[in-house]
Parts: structure tokens; sequence; C-alpha cells
């Protein structure tokens, strides 16, 4: 088992309401052929401390899995790198693997992040001339009422045809997001993502059902039978596999509860492959959260898996799909 420590910036700082992020840090992990990604992000995820003593401490990685319950990103690479040796000796492509009869292209949303209501509206546009039919915007950061105008800038900016998804990371007060989902209904939105706190799930069973309502954050850290137990609180459900501790436990949890889109945490290339794939192994219809190459100033590795017109075509080589250089200077664990 092989361990490479990487850090990557993004191309601009992504503003949300639980904060700017700037840079993505993580580790390749490599068993025989096979690669996996642990990317953590704090609020999702374990940090970066703690997922890198756990990855250090491994000596077998066949039995190691059962023991991450409370490190999801950690398991995220271990499991990806099993998945990926094992598809790759059969000779067949991850997506595959997991699934009989799984899509082989899945279409994929643009991101916005929390910006001012000119810049969100000319970004919406530039997304949608670009080929997406569905674009999220960043919210929660800024009060109600200049959220409301800038929602309202995008859907004018765009057009009726256009999906629009809200994400407020859990940035709005009860109080708040009755005002905004109230203000904000006109727009025909997809849904909003996460309006209240992670751990406030009676308050989104008790918002006004005038918005769709997803949740993300609220996920992570729970057990698949805790979160079929909010499957009243919600309309979607935003699967992250590196938060849930892996693809693995993404598609299981994707089969058992209905209306789930797959996202990333603005992962390097395997993470975000490997989100693809789960994505295709679900057969999900809905955009789903994998464009955020992009956002990146550079990667690891090729990207087998590029955005094109909206829309991600999965690989179909062996195992992921893709190869990396492993010579990020790491460390043997």
């Amino acid at each position: 088992m092989r361990v490479e420590k990487f850090s990557i910036p993004l191309k601009t700082p992504l503003s949300t309401a639980a904060g700017e992020i700037r840079e993505r840090r993580g580790f390749t992990i490599r068993i025989d052929e096979g690669m996996g990604e642990a990317t953590p992000l704090p609020g999702w995820t374990e940090s970066y401390e703690e997922c890198r003593e756990t990855l250090t401490e491994i000596d077998d990685p066949e039995t190691a899995l059962a023991d991450l319950d409370d490190r999801p990103a950690a398991r995220h690479g271990l499991s990806l790198a099993l998945m990926d040796r094992d598809a790759r000796e059969e000779g067949v492509s991850l997506f595959c693997r997991l699934d009989d009869d799984p899509v082989e292209e899945v279409a994929v949303n643009a991101t916005l992040g929390d910006s001012s209501v000119e810049e969100s509206a000319d970004a919406a546009h530039e997304a949608v001339e670009n080929g997406f039919g569905t674009v999220k915007c960043k919210v929660g950061a800024r009060p109600v009422d200049e959220d409301v105008r800038r929602v309202r800038a995008i859907r004018e900016a765009v057009g009726p045809d256009t999906a629009i998804r809200l994400d407020a990371n859990g940035g709005w007060t009860r109080e708040e997001a009755g005002r905004a989902l109230a203000a904000l209904a006109e727009y025909d939105l997809e849904y909003v993502e996460q309006p209240l706190s992670a751990d406030d799930a009676a308050g989104h069973r008790e918002l006004p059902p005038i918005v769709p309502i997803a949740l993300d954050e609220a996920l992570a850290g729970r057990t698949v039978a805790e979160i079929e137990a909010l499957a009243d609180a919600a309309d979607v459900f935003v699967l992250k596999p590196m938060a849930l501790g892996g693809v693995d436990r993404a598609v299981e949890l994707g089969r058992r509860l209905e209306n789930v889109i797959v996202t990333t945490t603005i992962d390097a290339v395997i993470a975000r492959t490997a989100a693809v794939h789960a994505a295709a192994a679900l057969g999900i219809e809905r955009a789903c959260g994998l464009a955020t190459a992009g956002m990146l100033a550079e990667d690891i590795a090729p990207d087998p898996a590029p955005v094109r017109h909206g829309t991600v075509a999965v690989p179909r080589g062996p195992g992921l799909g893709t190869d990396g250089p492993w010579d990020g200077g790491g460390f043997d664990a």
C-alpha cells in the first residue's frame, strides 16, 4: 500500500455560507494496481491530520475498513483502491461492476459561488451557453433579500427552461429559511439544499412545502439507518461518497432512498471519477454535482471523464478508467 499526499489550489476561492474553500489537500492511495483518493473536508469528514494519521497506521487494507466508520475520507480512499484493484483484475469498468444495468452518461450541474447579483447572472448565462441544463447557486452568506435578487437575476439570465438549485450550506435560521422560501417560490426552483443546520431535522420537517428541500450536510457522519430515518425531512438527498465513507456506501444508500443525486467535495480526479461511476451505477437522471474539475487550478492526473455540454461520459476502461503519476513526494503506509 502506497500513500502520497497532494495539495491543489482552487482557481478562485469558493465562497459558501460555511466558509471559503481555497485549496484541496488529500492523499492518493495505491494497492497493487488499484487507486483511491482520500480528500478530507472538515464539516463533512475528519480533518486532514486525522486522515493522515489513520492512513499511516493501516497494516492490512483488507481488514481495516471495518474500523474506519469515524474516518470517512480515509475509508473512501481505501475502499476505492480495493474496488478499483478488483475491477481492473476482472477487466471491467467500475460502474459495470457496481450495477448490471448502469447508464453510460451522467448529466451534471454548473456550480456558482457566492457573488454579486451581476456576477451571478453572468456566470449562470455562461453556464447555459456552455451546455448546462442545471445551475446551482450558493446562498446563505448574504442577507436573504440580496440572495432573492441574485436568484431573480439568474432566472432572467437563463430563461424558464434551465433548472435552478440553491445551496445554503445550513446558513439560514428557521425564520430566514421560511422567509427565503416564500420569496423564492416564484422562481421555479428545483430545490433548496440544506437551508438549515445539519442537526435541525425537526426544522427541515417543519419548513413550508412550497419549494422542494434537499439534504446534504445532514447526512455526514450518520449511519444508513439514521439517514433513512430522515426520509420525511427532505425531497432530495445529496450523496457525497467522500463524506459517506466510500462509493460502495453511496451506492448502497442510493438504492435505499428515492430522489438522490451524487456530488463531490471538490475532489481531485480519482475521487471525482469514482463519483461519476457511482452516479452511473445508480442510473440517476437528475443532474449531479460532478462538474468540479474546472474549479481546480491543476489536478493530479489527466481527467478520463471531462464535462462536455453539461454531461459526462463514464470511462469504459478497466476499473476507474484513470491512471495517474505517482510522484507526489508522499510516504509509505
